[in-house]
C-alpha cells in the first residue's frame, strides 16, 4: 500500500503539545478577562447557510469564503464571528435580555493567501454589547478597559489602544465639500503611516482628484497630535460648523472622560484621527490596538460602534459596539518574537505515579486520591526500564514523580521527587498533594509572557 505523505495545509496552525498548552492558557485568560466584565459566553455553528453569511458580503468576503454544497444545501464556513452574532440576535431577540453582552472565542475561516502571521483558519476572541433601539455611549468608553484588562492579564505591557470616531471624519469631509469622496479619502489616508505625508498628498491629488488646498487641509487635520487633552482642544476649533462632527467630538470626549474611572492609563490610550476601520460598517467610535515595539504587525485588536447589527435579518434596530482579537495571529507573533514564558508549566500532568510493584492497586488508589485533590495525575503502566520512565517524565516536563515500592505501600506513603530540584521526600498522600499544590502555585504566579 502506498503511503500518503502527512502534511498540514498552508495557513493552518498545528501546535506541538507544549505550545498547545500555552495556547489553551492564552484562551482561558481571555475567557476569564471577558467574564470579569459580565460578558456571557456564546457559541455559534461553524457552518451556516451561505445566504446568511453573504447577506452583507460581496467583494473580498465572497472571494475568500469557504463555500460548498451538501445535497441541495448551499453552505459556508463562518468568515468572522460578527455575522453569526447578527443572525443569532435577530433570531433570538424576543428571548434575550438587552443590553446583551456576549463573548465568543472560536475558529473562523478565510481562503486568502497564507503569509507570515496570516492564517486561513484562526481563532478570534470577540466581545459585543448589543442594545435594543438605543445603546449608551458609556459602553464605548468601557471597551478600552476590557482591551487593557485582557492584554495586561496576558502579560503585555507595551501596547496602545488607538481611538477615533467616524462621525468626526464624516463631518470633517462634509465641511470640505467632499462627502461623496469620503470613503475613497479614508482608504487613502489609511496608508499615511506607510507612505508618509508627501506621497499621500500626491495620492490624494492624482488618485482621488482633490485640489492641493484640499489635500493640505486633510493632512493638517490628520497631523493633529499631542496628549488626548491637546488633541481634543485642537479639534474644538472645528466645532459649530457641522452637526455630525460636533456629535462625534462629544462622543470622543465621553470616551476619554471615563478612561481613568475604568482603570485605563493614558500611556496605553491615544486618539488617532487616521483610524477609520470598516468603511460601511462602523458609525461611531472605532478602535485599533498596536504593539508599540512591533508597529509593523498592525492592529492586534480592533472594532467599533455600529448602529444596526442585524439589519439584513430583521427590522428591529439593534445597535452595538464590539472588538475582536486575532488570537492565532497574536500568539504566532508572540511565539516568533520569543515572548512566551516557557517557564510556566506546560506538562499534561503535575505528578507521574510510577508503580514499583506488580500489583498496581495502591498506585491506582494514590492516583485517584491525588486527582480528587485537584492534582493532575498520570499513572504510568508501561513495562519499561526505570531510566526510560524517568526520561518520559523529563521530556514532558512533569514537575513531580511519585514512586510506590513495597516499603511505601506498607507505610501508606509515597516517595515524591521534585524533578526541578532533584529533592525526594517520603510523604503521606495528603502531604504530597499540599507540596505539589504549593510548588505549582509558585510557578503559576508568573505571566504568560516574558517581562
Amino acid at each position: 500500500m502506498n503511503k500518503i505523505t502527512p502534511r498540514t495545509l498552508s495557513g493552518f496552525m498545528e501546535l506541538l503539545p507544549a505550545p498547545q498548552q500555552q495556547m489553551e492558557r492564552f484562551l482561558q485568560t481571555l475567557r476569564e478577562s471577558y467574564a470579569l466584565y459580565a460578558f456571557t459566553p456564546l457559541d455559534t455553528p461553524l457552518v451556516e447557510s451561505a445566504e446568511i453569511l453573504l447577506a452583507k458580503g460581496g467583494g473580498d468576503t465572497e472571494k475568500q469564503i469557504y463555500r460548498f454544497q451538501k445535497g441541495d444545501a448551499d453552505l459556508a464556513l463562518r468568515f468572522d464571528l460578527t455575522v453569526p452574532l447578527a443572525k443569532y440576535v435577530a433570531l433570538h431577540a424576543g428571548e434575550l435580555c438587552f443590553p446583551f453582552r456576549r463573548f465568543q472565542i472560536g475558529k473562523v475561516y478565510r481562503g486568502e493567501r497564507a503569509q507570515r502571521g496570516r492564517f486561513r483558519e484562526f481563532y478570534q476572541a470577540d466581545i459585543d454589547v448589543i442594545g435594543d433601539g438605543k445603546l449608551d455611549i458609556v459602553n464605548e468608553a468601557e471597551i478600552p478597559a476590557v482591551i487593557y484588562s485582557s492584554f495586561t492579564r496576558l502579560g503585555l505591557k507595551r501596547f496602545q489602544i488607538q481611538v477615533n470616531n467616524r462621525k468626526i471624519l464624516n463631518g470633517f469631509y462634509e465641511l470640505l465639500g467632499l462627502a461623496d469622496k469620503s470613503g475613497e479619502i479614508m482608504r487613502t489616508v489609511d496608508k499615511l503611516d506607510k507612505v508618509g505625508p508627501d506621497k499621500l498628498r500626491q495620492m490624494l491629488v492624482s488618485n482621488v482628484g482633490l485640489s492641493e488646498a484640499q489635500s493640505d487641509e486633510i493632512l493638517k487635520f490628520m497631523g493633529i497630535s499631542g496628549s488626548n487633552a491637546e488633541v481634543l482642544e485642537q479639534l474644538a476649533a472645528y466645532q459649530g460648523k457641522n452637526e455630525g462632527f460636533d456629535l462625534g467630538l462629544e462622543e470622543l470626549k465621553t470616551v476619554v472622560k471615563y478612561l481613568d474611572a475604568f482603570g485605563v492609563p493614558e500611556e496605553n490610550f491615544a486618539i488617532n484621527l487616521t483610524i477609520a476601520r470598516g468603511l460601511d460598517y462602523y458609525t461611531g467610535t472605532v478602535y485599533e490596538t498596536l504593539m508599540l515595539d512591533h508597529p509593523e504587525i498592525g492592529s492586534i485588536c480592533s472594532g467599533g460602534r455600529y448602529d444596526n447589527l442585524a439589519g439584513y435579518y430583521t427590522d428591529r434596530r439593534l445597535p452595538g459596539v464590539g472588538i475582536s482579537i486575532g488570537v492565532t495571529r497574536l500568539f504566532y507573533i508572540l511565539q516568533e518574537q520569543g515572548m512566551l514564558n516557557d517557564g510556566l508549566n506546560t506538562a499534561p500532568a503535575d505528578v507521574l505515579v510510577l508503580p514499583m510493584t506488580e500489583d498496581l492497586t495502591a498506585a491506582a488508589q494514590a492516583a485517584t486520591l491525588l486527582r480528587g485533590r485537584g492534582i493532575r495525575t498520570q499513572l504510568y503502566t508501561e513495562q519499561k526500564k526505570f531510566k526510560a520512565k524517568m526520561s518520559y517524565a523529563d521530556k514532558l516536563g512533569i514537575p513531580f514523580v511519585a514512586f510506590l515500592g513495597e516499603d511505601e505501600v506498607a507505610q501508606g506513603k509515597i516517595s515524591l521527587k521534585n524533578m526541578a530540584t532533584g529533592e525526594q521526600s517520603l510523604l503521606s498522600l495528603e502531604e504530597a498533594a499540599e507540596m505539589v499544590r504549593a510548588e505549582l502555585n509558585a510557578r503559576e504566579a508568573g505571566s504568560l509572557l516574558l517581562g
